[in-house]
């Protein structure tokens, strides 16, 4: 079996449930996992069917200019659609996006017009603007305007709803989005709401967006306006995708928090997001009192982490923000290692024995001990040089025969960088002692996955 292009491929995206970053949340949490979709994005989804669509009522004629103001997601899904289809794309969006996401849509043959972000949406330059201005120009053109066409959303409606409710068996009881234009959370939330009435739909807004005083006061407020950095969620408009009468409540994270649970949910659960999605998984941490166990809770998230691997997954960039608030310390290696168990060899033992508690623990060194002191340590290389130098007559020797000197100690409170004076060719790990007084192996692996 095989399908005929790329776009046969968007939609059916599993559910994944999420365990540590939200260990507080009492309820089952799923993360709808978008970024498996061919330009690893939600918006490839609502990209297509706004095409299909205009395509339809004859808005688009072969050959013709696609044209979107977009941060990078939704251009994605269409440049791909173009692609497949024989059309040109031409997209504008703002500076303050990632330098990724321009790369990328130049690499699908669009062409990208970059705009101020510190303008208003009438302003002749913002990004909003531009495309209207060329789409009024380029014959044979169409603006898709992903904020007002109701296409976005009504593509939600009919694939990413039924998909949620037919994954959870109808047991979904929150829906948890990041809203942008608004057509995932209308969209799919229209569809929950319709099979169930009583499911809640949550959207996670930032500081600097107006939607959250909007939807609760029904005021457009300006002093609500302000730049932000969090990317994909948030506006200074109120699109026509977003349907504030059935939306629940709105939930600000701020930048910081945002682009923290992005990391965390990378290190953590292994799973790379974009910025929008550390900002859902943070509002959901926010909310947790709201839920019980027997919840089951939906985040759908907008798309891929390697849109953001100069920002947000770069240190020196999340400090010069102040997003990091200080220096990853020994005792954050010691939390993130998988295996926390201390393995020691006694200096009376034998050369085998050593080795039979590395090849069963699969590690690598241990520390040598003496009634409870290091008075030494023992490497994989230098058992297995034993060994194999001595295959008949390896039972008996005592591991005080090879070791080496003992690891250097550490305390927790040290700076992992300074562990480099430590560490050489020659000495492999150390041994850091937490507050409790527990010992703990930290080997140049376990700092490499660490950071």
């Amino acid at each position: 079996m095989y399908h005929n292009n790329v776009l046969d491929t968007i939609g059916n995206t599993p559910l994944i449930k999420i365990n540590k970053v939200c260990a507080e949340v009492p309820a089952l949490v799923l993360v709808k996992l978008e970024t498996v979709n061919p330009g690893h994005s939600i918006k490839d989804r609502m990209a297509l069917k706004m095409l299909e669509d205009a395509e339809k009522r004859g808005d688009i004629k072969p050959g013709g200019t696609i044209i979107e103001c977009t941060s990078g997601n939704t251009g994605m899904g269409l440049a791909i659609a173009a692609a497949v289809k024989g059309y040109r794309c031409i997209f504008t969006t703002s500076d303050k996006q990632s330098k990724e996401k321009f790369d990328m849509l130049k690499a699908l043959g669009a062409e990208v017009i970059v705009c101020p972000t510190n303008v208003t949406p009438d302003d002749p330059r913002s990004y909003y603007s531009v495309a209207e201005r060329l789409s009024k120009e380029i014959p044979n053109s169409y603006w898709c305007n992903q904020y007002d066409n109701l296409s976005n959303r009504q593509a939600h409606y009919e694939s990413t709803g039924p998909e949620i409710w037919k994954q959870t068996n109808g047991k979904v009881t929150h829906l948890v989005v990041g809203v942008g234009t608004g057509g995932t959370i209308s969209g799919t939330g229209r569809y929950l709401k319709e099979k169930n009435p009583d499911i809640k739909l949550w959207g996670i807004d930032t500081y600097g967006s107006v939607f959250k005083k909007y939807h609760e006061t029904g005021e457009f407020d300006e002093k609500e306006i302000y730049p932000y950095i969090t990317e994909g969620i948030g506006e200074d408009i109120l699109p026509k995708n977003v349907d504030f009468d059935i939306i629940d409540h709105f939930e600000k994270v701020t930048d910081k928090d945002g682009a923290v649970m992005a990391r965390r949910l990378a290190r953590e659960e292994g799973i790379l997001l974009g910025y929008s999605a550390g900002s859902a998984f943070a509002g959901l941490n926010q909310l947790k009192d709201k839920l019980t166990k027997d919840d089951v809770v939906v985040v759908v998230i907008h798309d891929h982490g390697s849109r953001y691997v100069g920002k947000l997954y770069n240190d020196e960039w999340m400090r010069e923000r102040g997003f990091l608030d200080e220096e990853l310390k020994v005792k954050d290696l010691i939390a993130r290692k998988g295996n926390k168990e201390f393995y020691a060899v006694q200096i009376g033992d034998t050369v085998r024995q050593a080795f039979n508690i590395m090849k069963e623990n699969d590690i690598s060194q241990m520390p040598v001990m003496d009634n409870g002191n290091m008075v030494g340590s023992i490497t994989e290389s230098a058992v297995l040089t034993y060994l194999l130098e001595n295959p008949l007559n390896n039972t008996e020797k005592k591991v005080a025969t090879i070791m080496d000197k003992a690891f250097p100690v550490v305390e927790e409170d040290l700076p992992y960088r300074q562990l480099a004076q430590y560490m050489s060719k020659k000495v492999n790990a150390v041994i850091a002692r937490d507050k409790a007084g527990a010992l703990h192996v930290l080997t140049k692996y376990d700092i490499i996955q660490a950071v």
